[in-house]
């Protein structure tokens, strides 16, 4: 009865959530290995982290990105233990590994452009979405983000700065040694990264919540219940300047949605306040489960 509640409910049991989680940090970091390889390598653009030092070196000495990535990550990963604590767990340790492993295997395959701009554009998309899927397994791929986390612990410099600074420095050096173009190329990608993680673990989907103030307010919320089929909170509210009690109504519509709300709520009451606000990622009944 159980199983069957949580696939009803779209929760896996805890051994298939935790394996899926696994086949999360494995993918994700074969998205991240293939568009390092074949768009950011080749094309000089060291973004930041760890991938971008190993850019450098490939470059500067010939060095193996896989073997420099294994080199710095490895040590980071069991600083972070000593230093932090446990709390990273084996899905880190396996991100940590098997990324440079992936970039082991991808050595051979040649560059998929060499326009700069490309790699830069599809590097930076193919990294953010890889980094997404791991972040989605609940894990990370190390790096200069447990160097960032140890500085901050220790010393009390915010996490962002932390990073900026560390990236910043990796940026900077690639653009004494590959000059300003690539550098800036590279600052692109890092942008791109950035947006895509935040696609990949909030979706492309933007909903909307919309709060309602009507002197039709019981009309009001019968209908979007019975009409619109959406769920509605009441909350109290007194206005700013009568102090007069204004029970405002707030639920959450998809977007296709909007223009039949505003209907509705312009047939009920034409002088009702509404305000529509964007939600990035909204959990529950009628949308995403996780």
């Amino acid at each position: 009865m159980m199983t069957a509640l949580r696939r009803r409910r779209g929760v896996l049991p805890p051994k298939a959530e935790l394996a899926l989680e696994y086949i999360f940090v494995v993918i994700g970091s074969a998205f991240v290995a293939l568009a390092f390889s074949v768009f950011l390598l080749p094309n000089k653009i060291a973004s930041g982290g760890v991938s971008g030092i190993s850019t450098i070196l490939k470059w500067v000495a010939g060095w193996d990105p896989s073997y420099v990535q294994w080199a710095l990550n490895i040590p980071l990963f069991f600083a972070g233990l000593i230093f932090l604590g446990k709390q990273f767990g084996a899905k880190t340790l396996i991100g940590t590994v098997v990324l440079p492993l992936f970039v082991f295997l991808f050595t051979g395959f040649g560059p998929a452009t060499n326009d700069p701009l490309l790699g830069a554009l599809f590097g930076g998309l193919g990294v953010g979405a890889g980094l997404g899927i791991v972040f989605r397994g609940k894990a990370s791929t190390g790096g200069v983000d447990l160097l960032a986390q140890i500085v901050h612990k220790y010393w009390g410099v915010s996490l962002g700065t932390c990073i900026l600074f560390i990236d910043g420095t990796i940026v900077l050096t690639s653009a004494l040694v590959f000059g300003l173009e690539k550098a800036l190329y590279a600052l692109i990608a890092m942008f791109l990264t950035a947006k895509t993680i935040d696609v990949v673990q909030m979706g492309l989907g933007v909903s909307k919540v919309a709060l309602i103030i009507s002197d039709q307010e019981e009309e009001m919320r019968q209908g979007i219940l019975t009409d619109l089929y959406r769920g509605v909170t009441k909350i109290n509210a007194f206005g700013g300047y009568t102090q007069d009690e204004r029970p405002m109504l707030m639920c959450v519509v998809a977007q296709y949605e909007v223009t039949k709300l505003k209907q509705y709520v312009k047939g009920v009451d034409p002088s009702a306040f509404v305000i529509l606000l964007n939600a990035n990622e909204v959990l529950g009944e009628g949308f995403k489960r996780a």
